[in-house]
């Protein structure tokens, strides 16, 4: 079928997102969190918001977008996502979210589409960014052009400074897609089967929380504050109930080199090419 090549600068509307602590909290847990971090849990500390919830408020551009660039959503993907903050998240209240498509590209036998995000809070000040790229399984092909090289993060030959491993729930999947991102292919065994995983997966984006989770823990001293941009590219599925294994590696100026693989698959990353930076 191919992707839609005119829609690349396409805009949503402005795209009201109203929230409270419960929807933080549902979040937090959906990634993971554990009464070890009571402060992202427990209204009585705040609560404090975990920075990679910049993707809940932009699940309605990208969902408003998709149809824009037109492809068979059958076999879509997360390829990769990235956010950038520039003030912490408030634990409730109201964001405006402005989405864009940057771009769309040809890799022959796949396609790719880039979306962009703004969100800015009630008094219009900027909260962050986020950049979405997906894959398009079944539309490539269609003359477009490709995309520009992506820099590949080199990972230090020596221990990691930090590693996490938690096991996700059989559960997990369905208490993620509460907080917004209803995709089937995470719920419906059909719907698995037909895309080609076998049964259903689990979010990228649940993975991505994990990461940011363990993120904050080992490299920002707990405080969610001092992260100001992450980014990563989804490599292999990660089926519900697996074991996340997640390393980080601190360098010079604050960034933060990242990757994770499964307890069942430990010899292919689920999660790379991923960096994060740090006040």
């Amino acid at each position: 079928m191919g992707l839609k090549i005119e829609s690349v600068g396409q805009q949503t509307d402005l795209l009201v997102h109203e929230y409270t602590w419960k929807d933080v909290v549902l979040y937090a847990l959906g990634c993971g969190a554990t009464l070890e971090e009571l402060d992202y849990l427990y209204e009585g500390r705040g609560p404090k918001v975990l920075p990679t919830y910049a993707v809940v408020p932009t699940f309605a551009a990208l969902h408003a977008l998709l149809p824009v660039t037109g492809g068979d959503m059958l076999g879509v993907v997360h390829g990769s996502q990235s956010i950038q903050l520039h003030r912490p998240i408030p634990a409730e209240g109201v964001m405006n979210t402005v989405g864009t498509v940057a771009g769309v590209y040809d890799l022959k036998r796949l396609a790719q589409a880039v979306y962009t995000t703004e969100t800015r809070d009630a008094e219009g000040e900027l909260l962050f960014e986020t950049t979405w790229t997906i894959i398009f399984l079944k539309d490539g092909g269609f003359g477009g052009e490709r995309p520009a090289r992506t820099p590949r993060v080199k990972y230090p030959e020596r221990a990691p400074d930090f590693e996490v491993t938690e096991t996700t729930q059989p559960t997990q999947a369905m208490l993620y897609r509460l907080s917004g991102d209803l995709n089937p292919l995470h719920a419906d065994p059909e719907i698995g089967e037909k895309a080609g995983f076998g049964r259903p997966i689990l979010h990228g984006l649940c993975t991505y929380g994990y990461v940011g989770r363990a993120l904050v823990r080992h490299a920002c001293d707990g405080d969610p504050s001092r992260l100001t941009s992450f980014e990563g590219r989804f490599t292999k599925p990660v089926w519900p109930g697996d074991t996340l294994v997640v390393q980080g590696w601190k360098e010079d100026e604050g960034r933060v080199l990242l990757k994770a693989a499964t307890k069942e698959n430990p010899d292919e990353d689920v999660f790379g090419n991923a960096y994060a930076v740090v006040r």
